[in-house]
């Protein structure tokens, strides 16, 4: 058998091992989106309240915000939107992931396996890991940027409606066209940096806990590589990722969620800086954990979906475990 004819014979995870991470990563992270929406949904419309620069803008007056705390948050969306409305925005959010979690999985498990390398018996040392689950992450997340900002601003439609407000998009072809028609292709990466510097914290917290965490189980334990190993191992992860992900995330909601001039240039916030400045200044430190608890709620169950449905699925399909 000719060379080419064995890699012909060869499965499809062996012969495009990358395309079928990324395809298997991004089923995963899909499922574990759709699941877990309305907490994302609830998080962010909690980021927005009470938000200063818009108070002192004069856009919303001096009116309370309409919603106080996580379970009435949710509990107004459903009751004055209706129940379909959690799911507002869950397109964007997916195809985010697709390519979000689809391009940080590639990226980190090459990072780990062929630039930082780990030891033969698997361990890989902290600081290598940090490194790698922060470098993927705002790979990833560079990538999936503009996705992520139709999803905040069609998330915040429902609440434009309640205000009186025009709605803004149609639907997500249409969002992408209208950013890109007002701001350009510029306009797409509007608020990129805290978004990305959001992902980098976020994947140090999720990749590089989750990874360190499984290992040290197996390696140090009696547990083995299973369902049990991998529930633990993404429990720890959801609540590390969520405790030094929610400021950035804060912030680059705000930023996302901003209006802009006719040049793309936002009209409440000159940066991630100034927004993290005005935010502390104008709210208190602690207003950079509005949304915590949706965050660590939405957190820790996307985590354990995503890692037990990426874990199974790539056994299913031949693919060595994480």
């Amino acid at each position: 058998m000719s060379p080419a004819e064995e890699e012909k014979s060869l499965p499809l995870p062996e012969r495009w091992p990358r395309a079928s991470k990324f395809a298997l990563s991004a089923c995963a992270a899909a499922v574990a989106e759709l699941v877990t929406f309305p907490l994302d949904l609830t998080k962010t419309r909690l980021q927005i309240q009470g938000e200063a620069a818009v108070r002192r803008d004069g856009a919303v007056g001096s009116q309370e915000a309409p919603y106080r705390g996580m379970l009435r948050t949710a509990a107004g969306i459903v009751q004055e939107e209706g129940l379909r409305k959690l799911w507002q925005g869950a397109t964007p959010a997916v195809y985010r992931h697709i390519v979000y979690s689809g391009v940080r999985m590639v990226a980190y498990e090459h990072l780990r396996d062929s630039v930082l390398r780990r030891a033969e018996d698997k361990t890989f040392p902290l600081w290598k890991a940090v490194v790698g689950g922060m470098s993927a992450g705002a790979i990833g997340q560079f990538f999936a940027s503009p996705t992520d900002l139709v999803k905040v601003q069609m998330q915040m439609e429902g609440k434009r409606k309640l205000e009186g407000k025009p709605l803004r998009f149609r639907g997500v072809h249409h969002a992408f066209l209208k950013i890109l028609s007002e701001g350009g292709i510029r306009g797409l990466w509007a608020g990129w940096v805290p978004n990305v510097q959001r992902a980098a914290l976020v994947n140090m917290g999720d990749l590089t806990t989750y990874d360190t965490v499984k290992h040290f189980l197996l390696l140090n334990t009696s547990l083995v590589d299973n369902s049990v190993t991998h529930s633990l191992s993404s429990a720890c992860s959801g609540l590390v990722a969520a405790v030094l992900g929610t400021p950035a995330d804060v912030v680059k909601t705000r930023i996302m969620n901003q209006p802009r001039d006719k040049q793309g240039r936002g009209l409440l916030y000159k940066s991630s800086m100034d927004c993290l400045i005005q935010t502390v200044q104008g709210e208190g430190f602690m207003s950079l954990y509005k949304g915590f608890i949706p965050t660590w709620m939405r957190m820790a169950p996307w985590s354990l979906v995503f890692w037990l449905t990426y874990e199974q699925i790539r056994r299913i399909c031949g693919v060595s475990s994480f």
